[in-house]
């Protein structure tokens, strides 16, 4: 079997499902939109689009705000754990995975026959492994690791959506941050809130608190125009029978070649922590960025606001999850507010915050209060014009 052609996909192909994090989908849209793919549904925390295994590949490398790109193989209606394991014996696995190779099986499963979600996946499991050695005569490895080949089940009442995970593990783990430093970003919350925000490439982008560097290095991918999934060596699609190796890295190279080797603009990143700051390095170091990131030690208070044309500054400042933090923060969010008002005239201020109390010390009105969650925290992007 081969994966079918990309120059198909935009109006061709099975369904396909990119997940993101709540409150993200907006953004992912927009990607999904740029890169020429149909929206047929949008999700909480998803979208669903069409296209063929060869266009699995450019998702998983192009797209900043997902989390994984699902492969639909199957739409039925099992009554049971039986009866899914019935129709999943149905599925030409052996055209999929290697009788020599390894799987996983992940799983969202709200079905009121289903009290135990490891059952199920084993079902999913024995089903996949037996129908190769039927047909084959041997039978892959599985186990937890999502590495190699991942199957994701999507069973919600009476309807299960059987899936090729071609991520495997997230996209969000791009494969730069290999140092952190406290309560680290998750990279597609970072890039949301960059795609969110008035900056444009080429204007300069300014990050006081910087930790482990996240939001200023998905701000000098963006700049670059760089494909995100360039620095990552592994996917699940790669682990797939009838992957075109040669269409994966001219796609690699193609994507390369469109981006830009510089940017005008500046992008600065301190932060007070010495462990931050060689974090932040570290890992822009590792992604190739460290030539067009400035990293400082420094208080927010006295990052560098650059001359010339106005840009954005964003900060993520910490919340206070423990009592007695929160007071301790208000000076904090007051100095922001004075930074703000005091050295960024003309210029677009950002705070990202799950406490809305702290953030009234800022003491400016707010232009914009962008929704998100950091993981399971109700925050918000706060969007300051500075005048």
């Amino acid at each position: 079997m081969h994966l079918n052609s990309v120059k198909t996909s935009k109006r061709s192909g099975r369904q396909v499902v990119n997940t993101c994090p709540k409150r993200i989908t907006p953004y992912l849209k927009d990607e999904l939109t740029n890169l020429g793919f149909p929206i047929h549904k949008v999700r909480h925390a998803g979208i669903e689009t069409e296209g063929t295994l060869n266009d699995c590949m450019m998702l998983n490398l192009s797209l900043r705000t997902a989390h994984r790109v699902h492969y639909r193989l199957k739409d039925c209606r099992p009554q049971n754990g039986d009866q899914l394991y019935d129709e999943l014996m149905k599925i030409p696995w052996e055209d999929y995975i290697d009788r020599h190779g390894y799987v996983s099986v992940t799983s969202f499963i709200n079905n009121k026959t289903v009290t135990n979600t490891q059952f199920a996946n084993m079902k999913v499991k024995d089903a996949i492994v037996d129908r190769i050695r039927n047909k084959t005569g041997t039978r892959p490895d599985s186990g937890p690791n999502l590495n190699k080949s991942v199957v994701f089940v999507f069973w919600k009442n009476d309807r299960a959506q059987i899936y090729l995970d071609t991520s495997g593990e997230s996209i969000s783990r791009r494969g730069y941050r290999t140092e952190t430093s406290t309560a680290p970003m998750q990279e597609t919350l970072a890039a949301s809130m960059i795609l969110a925000s008035k900056w444009k490439p080429g204007n300069h982008f300014i990050n006081p608190m910087c930790g482990s560097g996240t939001i200023a290095i998905e701000a000098a991918l963006q700049a670059l125009n760089k494909a995100p999934g360039l620095l990552r060596p592994n996917y699940g699609i790669k682990h797939i029978l009838g992957f075109d190796e040669e269409r994966w890295n001219d796609l690699r190279s193609d994507l390369k070649n469109k981006a830009n080797k510089d940017f005008e603009g500046r992008i600065i990143a301190t932060d007070y922590d010495v462990r931050a700051v060689d974090a932040t390095r570290k890992n822009a170091r590792t992604a190739g960025l460290d030539h067009l990131i400035e990293v400082k030690k420094c208080d927010f208070s006295e990052t560098e606001i650059p001359e010339g044309d106005p840009g954005v500054i964003m900060l993520n400042p910490p919340y206070g999850d423990r009592i007695g933090n929160e007071k301790d923060l208000e000076p904090v969010y007051e100095g922001i507010g004075d930074y703000f008002k005091q050295e960024a005239t003309g210029w677009w201020g950002y705070v990202f915050t799950g406490n809305f109390d702290l953030a009234k010390k800022i003491g400016l009105r707010t232009n914009q209060r962008i929704e998100f969650y950091n993981s399971t925290i109700d925050a918000r992007l706060l969007e300051y014009e500075l005048y």
